[in-house]
């Protein structure tokens, strides 16, 4: 999918529902945001409808049902996680990782382990040869 839709917060706890639970009956996605954002079934139903809309999530007949709708997500979480992703640095770092990164390390100290895993990311993501490029 080229263009991820734009999901409001109040949509986005459908589509965990849903990447959770793909093909997840109406009902069952009813029950619960009623038990976890105490929403009204209508409430439910309408962002239900307007994920279908914006082409987000789908919706089938039940096999066998005449009624009984399915409701399963189009877009993937990762697929969206990395769209919002790209949208929060372009919106507030210009597109730039470094000062994004230091912005968050101002507030967030990091033990050896997680500087080990961050600096075998970047290795495994180094467009200019790698870890012997960045030692010399």
């Amino acid at each position: 999918m080229n263009q991820i839709p734009a999901v409001t917060d109040a949509e986005l706890e459908i589509m965990r529902v849903l990447w959770v639970n793909p093909d997840c009956p109406s009902s069952e996605v009813v029950k619960q945001m009623a038990e976890k954002m105490g929403w009204s079934p209508n409430t439910t139903r309408t962002l239900l409808n307007r994920l279908v809309q914006k082409e987000a999530a789908g919706a089938k007949l039940e096999k066998g049902s005449k009624r009984t709708q399915l409701f399963y997500p189009i877009i993937s979480e990762q697929e969206y996680l990395r769209s919002e992703t790209t949208s929060f640095v372009k919106k507030l770092y210009g597109g730039a990782l470094k000062p994004m990164l230091a912005n968050f390390l101002e507030d967030k100290k990091l033990n050896a382990q997680e500087i080990e895993d961050l600096k075998a990311l970047f290795d495994e993501n180094c467009i200019d040869g790698g870890p012997e490029k960045r030692d010399s």
